[in-house]
């Protein structure tokens, strides 16, 4: 049996939850089973949604559509919903039967390094939050983009080719207000000047325009920061920017983002 054969067949075992489960680690990379449960089980108590995401990850598990990678976030008393999630070759297959574009080579998730986990499973907390928060009409979750799709190609002042690469794209609906966000998950693990060339990267797409002529205004730029200390510093080498290019962005704890990200901001990132 051919690879599309076998994919086509795994395809009609699966449910649209269980399709919905796969495209959220296309557009997320990993996910703990927690956030999982959260995302495609919110319905019933607690212990009923635990049960039934834990079969349905087992299920896929299975199926050779998911792997789970030996790291437990928050310890053996986190359980099966402590594993971090990810996509499979065969994972991946499956949604490539829903696209008419050339498919492109995807590879399945090996282990990696938990500091590299730990900044996907930030990110895929925040789309998580953001889709709890559109259940409660705080907001309507227009679109979320990870990464790589995410990332934007433009030409620098030289012609050359530039590649910025936020960590995620989000485009909300509040009222008659559309926020218009580019998320860095920060970790404190960067140097500020490292930070500082990231935001020069920001201001030069800025300046070309692009994005501004296909969504109608430029999506604030959100640094997400583990602590009050680490959104200090940021700030203050946000301070050395252009003048009218540090409206661009904004700075907050990762705790805090969905009150701030919820909000209308008609002096930018809104139209």
């Amino acid at each position: 049996m051919s690879g599309r054969g076998r994919a086509a067949r795994l395809r009609e075992r699966l449910s649209e939850r269980d399709l919905g489960m796969l495209r959220d680690l296309a557009r997320l990379r990993l996910l703990t089973g927690k956030q999982l449960r959260r995302l495609h089980f919110a319905v019933g108590d607690l212990t009923t949604q635990a049960r039934k995401a834990r079969s349905a990850i087992g299920r896929l598990a299975e199926l050779d559509l998911v792997v789970r990678l030996s790291r437990r976030v928050g310890g053996m008393r986190a359980g099966s919903e402590g594993f971090v999630i990810g996509l499979s070759g065969w994972g991946h297959a499956v949604l490539a039967l829903d696209s008419t574009a050339e498919p492109r080579r995807r590879r399945r998730v090996i282990e990696t390094k938990p500091a590299f986990q730990s900044h996907v499973l930030a990110v895929s907390e925040l789309y998580v939050q953001l889709v709890e928060a559109s259940r409660l009409d705080l907001a309507e979750l227009i679109d979320f983009t990870g990464e790589p799709e995410a990332w934007r190609r433009f030409g620098g002042i030289g012609g050359q080719a530039v590649v910025l690469k936020p960590d995620a794209f989000v485009r909300l609906g509040i009222g008659e207000f559309e926020v218009l966000a580019f998320i860095e998950q920060d970790m404190d693990t960067e140097s500020l000047p490292t930070i500082v060339r990231k935001c020069e990267v920001y201001i030069a797409h800025w300046r070309s325009g692009l994005e501004q002529r296909q969504l109608g205004a430029y999506p604030k730029v959100w640094w997400l920061v583990p602590s009050v200390h680490r959104a200090r510093s940021i700030r203050g080498a946000l301070k050395r920017l252009a003048g009218e290019a540090q409206a661009l962005f904004e700075v907050c704890l990762t705790t805090e983002a969905i009150p701030f990200l919820t909000q209308p901001l008609p002096e930018g990132g809104a139209s």
